[in-house]
């Protein structure tokens, strides 16, 4: 297992696919980890899927509202479409480069749009830079985010199974 230096700024993600392990960046996007770390304390990404996966480019998650199948408001053909009961963020971007394993935040057209979806990059995503908030790398498990089922949308979609903040994790 990749060394997390920091619990308390690194997520533990067990997904359909296997284990992914991403280092968080509180000094790049503030906000943004402090939300994603709020609403997966919360549990809010658990059983949520990876609805929108694109072979080369990313695949994208963390529609808590529509894509949770463990709440009544499952929906998959909204999956996507939402984000959670929280306001939008304010945009942090950055010259972090969206290099593979990147974790940025989805958005809407208006930049400051961003709520709870993201996205990992498979592969070199610079087009992207400076235009989406970047909070996060996968430092271990990028070849379980490599088998995650393509589509847009996906037909039977893979998912977070679980999604914890390190520090919270005993054992």
């Amino acid at each position: 297992m990749a060394e997390i230096k920091d619990k308390e700024n690194a997520l533990v993600l067990e997904t359909t696919k296997g284990k992914v392990v991403i280092e968080m960046f509180p000094d790049l996007a503030p906000g943004h980890v402090a939300r994603i770390k709020e609403l997966a304390r919360e549990g809010a990404y658990d059983g949520v899927v990876f609805h929108r996966v694109i072979d080369g480019f990313m695949a994208q998650t963390g529609d808590v509202k529509f894509g949770n199948s463990n709440k009544p408001t499952f929906a998959p053909s909204r999956a996507g479409m939402g984000g959670s009961d929280k306001p939008d963020l304010k945009a942090e971007f950055s010259n972090m480069n969206h290099g593979r394993g990147t974790c940025s935040m989805a958005r809407a057209q208006n930049p400051n749009s961003a709520n709870s979806q993201f996205f990992i990059c498979f592969d070199d995503a610079g087009f992207l830079n400076r235009q989406y908030t970047v909070w996060g790398q996968v430092i271990e498990g990028m070849d379980n985010v490599d088998k995650i089922k393509r589509g847009e949308p996906v037909q039977d979609p893979d998912k977070i199974v679980s999604m914890k903040v390190a520090a919270d994790i005993k054992g």
